[in-house]
């Protein structure tokens, strides 16, 4: 399988803009720029999109685990939270929360720290990844 994305910059870094667009069409002339990346501008930056990326790639991967597990969740919500300083990616933060009615606590845990080992996106980011992980029944 091989997925793909395409970007084009034009101009200055400071001055200049680009678009994002993904093979999928998810993301389609999506603006970025300095002042989306550095600033609070409107549009996407690479950081955002890669905690977009852990946070659903690892909603999957414990819906995945817990599965394994026998449990069946009503929903995985996860935010992944990229910290950015000195032009570097350092850590990931994921807040998690489930929802999955008479699930086992320890199951569970066991499940989200299997997730966080075993997620395709956490295994690529070289940074610190943190969690906390959340069961509502």
């Amino acid at each position: 399988m091989l997925r793909t994305a395409h970007a084009v910059w034009n101009g200055s870094l400071k001055e200049g803009k680009g678009v994002i667009d993904t093979q999928s069409g998810g993301l389609k002339g999506m603006a970025y720029s300095f002042h989306t990346r550095f600033e609070d501008g409107v549009g996407v930056n690479p950081e955002e999109l890669i905690a977009a990326a852990h946070a659903s790639c690892f909603s999957m991967a414990l819906s995945a685990q817990l599965g394994q597990r026998d449990i069946i969740p009503q929903s995985v919500e996860t935010t992944a939270n990229i910290t950015f300083e000195n032009l570097t990616l350092t850590k990931s933060h994921l807040d998690v929360t489930v929802k999955a009615p008479g699930a086992d606590k320890a199951k569970f845990e066991e499940a989200a720290a299997a997730a966080k080992a075993g997620c395709p996106i956490s295994k690529v980011l070289n940074l610190e990844i943190t969690m906390d992980a959340k069961l509502e029944n």
